[in-house]
């Protein structure tokens, strides 16, 4: 499954190309630490859009919001203006409220960043965790990638 504009999925895998941009960078032309969340941000809403949801039809259909709970970002490499990067997905876990991604920001093959991030399902009434919908959760569970590699 794949859309020029969306990246696509590979096996278990959601693979995101992008090039920085002037705008992604600091005074010396290297890629700005927030930014990289930017990026795995992109990739995942991405990700959702090629399995057939998007952030408002969620809302709308299921009056959750999924937000980041939790995030931990590991800077291995810098990343620079104009490189050519993709973010490589992979959904680790499902819980009963939450999904777990692992997100690598990658340069010809290269890790620069590891984000393991998160997500809560919560409603939109109440702002307190919610229970995944099963529409969702029975897509993104054809997904879950438990196996490193």
């Amino acid at each position: 499954m794949s859309d020029a504009l969306l990246g696509q999925i590979d096996g278990k895998r959601h693979i995101y190309p992008f090039c920085v941009f002037y705008e992604d960078t600091d005074a010396g032309g290297i890629v700005y630490h927030a930014q990289y969340l930017a990026f795995a941000e992109r990739a995942r809403t991405s990700m959702v859009n090629l399995l057939g949801f998007s952030n408002r039809n969620i809302a709308e259909r299921h009056k959750v919001a999924i937000a980041v709970r939790h995030c931990t970002v590991d800077f291995r490499r810098a990343a620079r203006l104009e490189d050519r990067l993709t973010v490589e997905s992979r959904l680790i876990r499902i819980g009963g409220a939450s999904l777990g991604f692992e997100q690598k920001i990658m340069r010809d093959g290269e890790e620069l960043v590891v984000i393991e991030i998160v997500l809560a399902c919560m409603s939109l009434e109440t702002f307190r965790a919610q229970r995944l919908p099963d529409e969702l959760r029975n897509v993104f569970s054809d997904y879950l990638d438990v196996n490193e590699g």
